[in-house]
């Protein structure tokens, strides 16, 4: 199975914990990755903000950059796919818009036509892709009394419904079941993390980081499992600030699903990117998986 690779901006840096596990699970799961030469940021949310066409034309330029042999494109990141899946959108719903960002593309000698490259998530390409009878074969370590919190945030189900429920998503659900973990009926799974909320308002940010950490500790979680750099990052870095606001004592491991599945194909530790993250999750993982 090959695949056009986008991984954006944040797995270079404070995801790269993320970086170096989705591409670890992939040379075991038979995925090849074929990221994209000279690719560029997706802008996030911001350009957006400021100017659609410039934010679209940006965005579109990655989708141009997929060699013509392939169509498929895959993104670790929430907001990267959202991104990706949504210029292919609106260049195919919106003609007058599609041709002003082709004219933007030309000025570097590229040209996109949508619906030539089908956006997907990672988390979709190995479900669905790789399949369940596939990855059962390659456990070697399976994640048995693991208490698992699947969080999938917002913008990977929404506001899309390709990939999975929006509402109530079950696909990283399933994946871990695979895997022999005990999934945590996470009622606040497709809740928002808040994204970039902390570097606006606090208070509003933390409450909805407070929420989501609460219901884990609830549900007796072992460990929160992220399919976005932006969630993974608020509610692990924010985790101390948001204790001190609320007089609270999480201590929960946030982890990028892609490290838990890697522990179970038997890749170690040390090449998934553990011990980057802020509230460690080596006590619980060896405390829990200790005797497989």
């Amino acid at each position: 199975m090959k695949y056009a690779f986008y991984p954006g901006c944040s797995l270079e840096v404070n995801a790269a914990a993320y970086d170096v596990s989705v591409r670890a699970v992939a040379r075991v799961l038979g995925v090849e990755l074929v990221e994209l030469d000279d690719w560029n940021c997706c802008g996030a949310t911001e350009y957006f903000s400021q100017d659609e066409l410039t934010a679209c034309a940006v965005i579109a330029r990655n989708l141009a950059l997929v060699e013509p042999s392939m169509n498929q494109l895959t993104a670790p990141c929430a907001a990267c796919f959202l991104n990706l899946k949504k210029v292919d959108r609106l260049m195919a719903e919106h003609p007058d818009l599609g041709g002003k960002i082709n004219e933007a593309l030309a000025a570097g000698g590229l040209h996109y036509d949508p619906g030539r490259v089908r956006v997907r998530h990672l988390l979709e390409v190995i479900h669905t892709d790789v399949g369940e009878e596939a990855i059962k074969a390659k456990v070697v370590r399976p994640l048995t009394g693991l208490r698992v919190a699947p969080y999938y945030g917002c913008q990977v189900v929404r506001p899309y419904k390709d990939v999975d429920d929006p509402e109530y998503p079950v696909k990283m659900d399933e994946l871990f079941r695979w895997l022999g973990a005990e999934v945590v009926d996470y009622p606040v799974k497709s809740h928002c993390c808040g994204g970039h909320m902390t570097q606006i308002s606090e208070p509003e940010a933390f409450e909805l980081i407070r929420r989501l950490l609460q219901s884990a500790l609830e549900y007796d979680t072992d460990v929160i499992a992220c399919l976005c750099p932006m969630c993974q990052l608020n509610m692990d870095a924010y985790q101390s600030r948001v204790n001190g606001m609320f007089n609270t004592s999480f201590h929960i491991p946030v982890l990028y699903f892609t490290q838990l599945l890697g522990l179970a194909l038997g890749v170690p530790e040390k090449d998934l990117g553990f011990g980057k993250e802020i509230v460690s999750a080596g006590p619980v993982i060896h405390a829990k998986l200790a005797a497989c």
